[in-house]
């Protein structure tokens, strides 16, 4: 499901609307959804007086910067699985970050599994996705077959209550992720350009992509109107912005304080191409297993 804001209709225009179109990279957006979540009240709450978990992933290194004031150069580096080079990857860099577990607004020297063994409803658990669809639907690719970070944390997180936050940017919108969801699984396919995955969905959680970023951060109305586009614009949105003159002012700061955000590079380790394994599932995933 979708981030629950007061749910403006982009179109149904007051008399006194204005509108503003904007164009995100997929950095842009990503630095946008994190001060977002910053801004959050069961964020800020769980800051103050509980846990907060920052999966790893590329999205959430942002949210750390924005959360915890640090900075992570190599985005990559705080994440494990990913898409790079065009391929499904695995960042397998020995120096690669840990996960941030916040208690009470400082980081703590543990681990996810340690501090979900005390989550209450009050805690935060924030992990980003590779789909989500019109819906709100959302999902994470997984190569481990125990399916890694959800596997371990998500069942812990839902039966709990505890807030689950999921920063997506709409780079990653596809039609239907309940469609896309049996189309996967680890041993379903025979090749792949990486490592074959499964889809696991993100059940309960609430997903914030650029738009109730901007309704959050300057209470617009955003609808999606175009994607794309070439010289580290590919996987950029398009926006269509609507409010009153003020909150749209408000809007068009925030994007300008995004834009211009560098752009991701690759983990500075991964994977061979799967080329080198003729493109056979199993053989990558047995050089995967065992480098």
């Amino acid at each position: 499901m979708f981030y629950p804001t007061q749910q403006f209709k982009p179109g149904a225009r007051a008399g006194n609307a204005v509108a503003a179109l904007v164009v995100l990279n997929v950095s842009e957006g990503k630095r946008l959804i994190a001060k977002a979540i910053g801004a959050l009240p069961e964020v800020k709450k769980a800051l103050e007086k509980g846990i907060v978990i920052i999966s790893r992933g590329v999205t959430t290194a942002y949210v750390a910067e924005e959360i915890l004031g640090v900075r992570i150069p190599l985005k990559a580096q705080y994440t494990v699985g990913c898409v790079a080079g065009g391929e499904l990857t695995c960042n397998t860099s020995p120096d690669r970050l840990k996960p941030y577990v916040v208690r009470k607004g400082k980081p703590a020297d543990i681990l996810p599994a340690q501090a979900l063994k005390t989550f209450t409803a009050e805690d935060v658990f924030i992990k980003g996705g590779s789909a989500v669809d019109r819906e709100g639907n959302a999902a994470v690719l997984v190569a481990s077959e125990t399916a890694g970070t959800v596997g371990e944390s998500v069942p812990i997180v839902v039966a709990r209550g505890a807030h689950f936050i999921a920063p997506i940017g709409l780079e990653k919108l596809v039609p239907s992720v309940p469609e896309a969801l049996p189309q996967c699984g680890i041993h379903r396919f025979k090749y792949a350009t990486g490592l074959p995955c499964g889809l696991f969905p993100l059940v309960n959680a609430r997903v914030v992509t650029e738009i109730q970023a901007l309704e959050i951060l300057a209470g617009v109305s955003a609808a999606q109107v175009a994607a794309g586009g070439v010289g580290r614009s590919e996987g950029a949105v398009v926006l269509a912005v609507e409010g009153n003159q003020e909150n749209v002012d408000r809007a068009l700061a925030v994007i300008k304080a995004v834009k211009g955000e560098a752009p991701d590079a690759a983990p500075s380790k991964v994977l061979p191409p799967a080329a080198s394994f003729d493109y056979d599932a199993l053989a990558i995933r047995r050089n995967w297993r065992n480098p």
